[in-house]
């Protein structure tokens, strides 16, 4: 078994959570999040816990058990951050290095001047919101952890830090190694 498919995931106060058939749907402060399971897995409701089993019942092979544990500690983590984004909600730092490069919001849309000719507008995805508290920093924020994190590799892979000039965007707590250029 998963060691994380022991534990129970706490439902917060605040929080509902419905499970039917095949699909989990999590109610909280934040919004609502709702995806599907396979069948190799079980979610269980009981006392503010919810606690996700392997479904014994579909192996076939006994090789099969193997794939069914992965399955159970990644849903329970897919769970997991789901009342996670619905209670507190989920932030990803970017930072923009550069002389000339910044970033705006137009309206509902970010602007990116990262060294092209043009600037890269972007739209985010549902419930995903971006602001810009100043033109070298971008924060995405959202109840969705998968879609705040591919927003903002989707920002970043505009312009990824260059290693030996340091320009481009890159995560608040991202560390880059500055190499040295060529010598005469």
């Amino acid at each position: 078994m998963s060691k994380l498919g022991k534990k129970p995931i706490l439902i917060p106060k605040g929080v509902q959570v419905q499970i039917e058939n095949n699909t989990i749907t999590v109610k909280g402060p934040k919004g609502t999040l709702s995806r599907s399971f396979p069948e190799f897995v079980k979610i269980n409701l009981e006392d503010n816990k919810i606690h996700v089993e392997q479904n014994e019942t579909t192996i076939v092979r006994k090789s099969q058990r193997k794939i069914l544990k992965t399955y159970q500690g990644t849903y329970w983590s897919l769970i997991r951050n789901m009342v996670q984004g619905v209670t507190s909600g989920f932030e990803k730092q970017l930072e923009i290095l550069g002389v000339g490069y910044r970033a705006q919001m137009q309206g509902n849309k970010l602007s990116l001047q990262v060294g092209y000719t043009h600037p890269v507008v972007l739209e985010p995805p549902v419930n995903v919101t971006v602001e810009t508290p100043a033109p070298n920093i971008i924060v995405v924020k959202g109840i969705d952890k998968q879609a705040v994190g591919q927003f903002a590799a989707q920002i970043r892979s505009w312009r990824e830090v260059n290693v030996y000039s340091g320009k481009g965007i890159k995560y608040k707590d991202e560390l880059i190694r500055h190499k040295e250029g060529k010598k005469k």
